[in-house]
């Protein structure tokens, strides 16, 4: 393993807070760190960050939930709450409080934030002052009546906290410039920057993947660990994803939730191998399977530049996706998709048919269904489409044709041939039958082969589709 964290095996975790639901930059770490434990024999753990506990819901776990089952990026252990880890964090500030790396803090936020103008006024950074720090021959302030202390990490105040992480490179930043920053609130209550560190510590963590929007928190985590004693995790900082225009991602274009893509009609390996090129490559390959996926990702080969969300590619991707699709598979995501839309899907007509005449001339399921839609349920063409392709020669060539249809062989060459004898016998081209035909039997002017869709739709179906026109 290229990347090692002293040659343990290898541990990630994917840790979402659920104040909403799991969406393309969260699945896009999620399958990194999923990839990267595959590929070396590892672990990965879900952990679920909820101490937020105004803004996390039991519903936005769920989400998270079910969007990683819908991705197939299965956990080998969890999910962790942190809300039921709290014993173990208080635990570990007495442990530090005790040996002097945590200190009990009685400024109050007021205070806090005078401080901090102050030093904003004399174009100073903003940041406590260390009044309570115990420090050799410093005497301290008495305590104040009935004040509930925060309590504070001990920072070094000399020398530099560095890493080389896995995407960026080299960072350094200096110990002057982290303040003693809050590990437990006044109620007691452990704050994110120090759960997180006693989960990595605790899980095992080998290997911290996630996105470069926590590379401010990632010196004090390495603090904390140090002062614990800890064995530091290396870190892979991810940069954000663009949206087509080259803006934060947004709702407008795909910052929404995983599940949404569902809807949309995408399949789940198409959305995996999607996210797995944004800002990951393997030589020009684009589409591959999870295995090859898995077998090729490093971390040597992302790119430490903001990757961009291209719709127009991952609708060219889901279609490839859908081409190599089997026929039975895509069947059974039609029939569901059209029972949601209360048409039942039991009609007589082979959907795994309909399927393949279709495939390959969709880009989503949603498409799909609505092509195979046009077979299983009653269709009325507007009116305007009627006029324009049903006028008297139309009509007299479909009644000869419906003659021909009603004792020809139910195949394909049979069908083909009473259509090409109805065009002799009324001196029309191809179009001038075959189209007013698909108006008249699917209520669109444009489908695949007209034998093939004859032959797929049935006899008793196809006469009485005629009938209602002539």
């Amino acid at each position: 393993m290229s990347q090692s964290s002293a040659s343990r095996p290898a541990r990630t975790r994917f840790a979402p807070s659920p104040t909403g639901y799991l969406h393309i930059g969260g699945a896009r770490t999620a399958l990194f760190s999923w990839a990267f434990a595959r590929r070396h024999g590892g672990k990965f753990i879900l952990r679920i960050e909820d101490t937020d506990v105004a803004r996390s819901t039991p519903a936005a776990v769920q989400a998270i939930l079910d969007g990683m089952q819908w991705l197939g990026l299965e956990h080998d252990e969890g999910p962790f709450y942190q809300m039921q880890r709290m014993e173990r964090y208080k635990e570990v500030i007495r442990q530090m409080l005790a040996v002097g790396t945590a200190y009990h803090c009685y400024m109050s936020p007021e205070e806090l934030d005078r401080i901090r103008e102050e030093q904003r006024a004399r174009g100073e950074k903003p940041r406590y002052d260390g009044r309570w720090r115990p420090e050799a021959g410093k005497l301290l302030p008495q305590p104040p009546e009935g004040v509930q202390p925060v309590v504070r990490f001990r920072n070094p105040v000399d020398g530099a906290v560095a890493w080389d992480d896995l995407v960026k490179g080299r960072i350094e930043i200096a110990n002057a410039e982290l303040d003693d920053f809050i590990i437990a609130r006044a109620d007691g209550t452990p704050t994110y920057n120090f759960c997180v560190v006693v989960d990595d510590w605790d899980m095992g963590i080998t290997h911290v993947i996630r996105g470069d929007d926590h590379v401010n928190n990632t010196p004090r985590q390495i603090n904390v660990l140090r002062a614990l004693g800890a064995e530091v995790p290396l870190y892979a900082h991810l940069s954000m994803i663009l949206g087509d225009d080259g803006t934060k991602l947004s709702k407008r274009h795909g910052a929404v939730s995983v599940m949404q893509y569902d809807d949309d009609g995408y399949l789940p390996d198409a959305v995996i191998n999607y996210l797995a090129r944004l800002g990951w490559s393997h030589g020009d390959d684009e589409v591959f399977s999870r295995a090859q996926f898995v077998e090729w990702f490093d971390l040597d080969h992302i790119t430490p530049s903001a990757a961009q969300f291209n719709t127009e590619k991952l609708n060219w991707l889901n279609a490839q996706y859908i081409k190599k699709a089997d026929d039975a598979f895509l069947a059974a995501q039609v029939a569901n998709r059209l029972a949601r839309r209360g048409v039942n899907p039991e009609t007589g007509v082979s959907l795994e048919a309909v399927v393949a005449l279709y495939k390959d001339r969709v880009s989503n399921l949603n498409e799909l269904a609505d092509s195979v839609e046009l077979f299983v349920a009653d269709v009325h063409p507007a009116p305007e489409v009627i006029g324009q392709h049903l006028n008297d020669a139309a009509k007299a060539a479909l009644a000869s044709l419906r003659g021909r249809l009603a004792g020809a062989g139910w195949n394909k060459a049979a069908l083909s041939q009473a259509i090409k004898d109805t065009m002799a016998e009324h001196g029309l081209k191809m179009p001038q039958v075959a189209i007013p035909l698909r108006v008249v039997v699917l209520g669109v002017p444009q489908t695949p082969s007209i034998d093939a869709v004859l032959e797929v739709l049935g006899r008793e179906r196809v006469l009485m589709r005629l009938d209602r026109y002539l």
